[in-house]
């Protein structure tokens, strides 16, 4: 709960901060409202995460920070909002996998390009993706759904929040390393996809740690696998997808802050020192672990190397297995 002392104290600490900072930053943070822009439906783990840290990206006592969701096309009408905006500072994008990394290969007419369009801030978050299914399935482990999926090819289903979303392509990676064929059901949205599985509507999804744990942890959906290298600490007893047969497989989500290009410099540097001061927050700390949740935090460009890694390594993933969006 925040106390009125605690709310002066603040006041004044921004107050002093926003003091010693260049004219440019101070006529930024003036300005009332930070847009950060959310390319997906609220409840899944791009909007939760950006919920944990917006509040600690503003730069003066009177600003705020509002959350704006903008879904369609694998979170390319959001990217593209953001990459068209003023490069002032004042709106930003939550960036994942998906957007920053795999839309340049899943879709021809890009309206953005996912380096040249941006300024990188920060990395947020590792999420590994969790595989589940139904709590009421009779599938209980990888080897079972792999075994269904080979004796009913294209019969089995999974879900996702969308074609080009971070599950989709997870899933797809899945399907090449084990070799079986299963139909894509995709969703306008993390919730309503994850939903229809805890129903019994569609068999699967391998979808972010945050959409999944309560639900796991609740009873009603029963988690197979997870895709990063190491059991979660929040599941110590679900293994890891290479644990169960499939070395080296590594397929987590990965979420960022980017501004548009051509904002200024120190104006990066400031809100990459906003974001990892908000890392280090208890509350953050607290809810990223809750949601099963890795911080990143680091520099500009160490953001941005992984953003030109990704795209190449996502690329040969998308050729392989042939994946398509509408």
């Amino acid at each position: 709960m925040k106390t009125a002392t605690g709310v002066f104290r603040r006041s004044l600490l921004l107050g002093g901060v926003l003091a010693g900072l260049s004219p440019l930053v101070q006529a930024q943070a003036s300005r009332s409202t930070v847009r950060l822009v959310v390319p997906f439906t609220p409840g899944g783990s791009t909007d939760i995460l950006a919920r944990a840290i917006g509040p600690h990206l503003v730069m003066s006592a009177d600003q705020s920070v509002i959350i704006d969701n903008k879904p369609g096309a694998g979170g390319s009408i959001g990217a593209d909002f953001v990459a068209k905006a003023r490069p002032d500072g004042m709106v930003l994008l939550m960036g994942h996998i998906g957007t920053l990394a795999v839309n340049p290969s899943l879709y021809p007419r890009l309206p953005y390009d996912p380096v040249k369009s941006f300024e990188p801030v920060m990395g947020v978050a590792r999420v590994p993706n969790v595989l589940v299914v139904s709590a009421s399935s009779d599938v209980r482990s990888l080897k079972d759904l792999l075994a269904k999926a080979r004796a009913r090819p294209g019969q089995m289903t999974y879900s996702s929040g969308g074609n080009g979303s971070a599950a989709h392509i997870a899933f797809e990676f899945l399907k090449m390393r084990a070799g079986i064929f299963m139909t894509h059901i995709p969703y306008r949205g993390t919730v309503p996809s994850v939903t229809d599985v805890m129903a019994g509507h569609v068999d699967a999804t391998f979808t972010g740690s945050p959409a999944v744990l309560s639900h796991i942890q609740g009873g009603r959906l029963r988690a197979l696998a997870v895709s990063s290298n190491a059991r979660l600490p929040s599941l110590p007893h679900v293994p890891t997808v290479a644990e169960s047969g499939f070395a080296g497989f590594e397929a987590d989500q990965w979420y960022g802050l980017v501004a548009p290009a051509g904002t200024p410099a120190e104006l990066i540097r400031r809100l990459n020192e906003l974001a990892n001061s908000g890392l280090k927050h208890p509350d953050v700390i607290k809810q990223l672990s809750g949601e099963g949740a890795v911080p990143m935090g680091g520099s500009p460009q160490a953001f941005g190397g992984l953003i030109k890694t990704e795209i190449p390594r996502w690329r040969e993933v998308v050729k392989v297995s042939g994946m398509k969006v509408d």
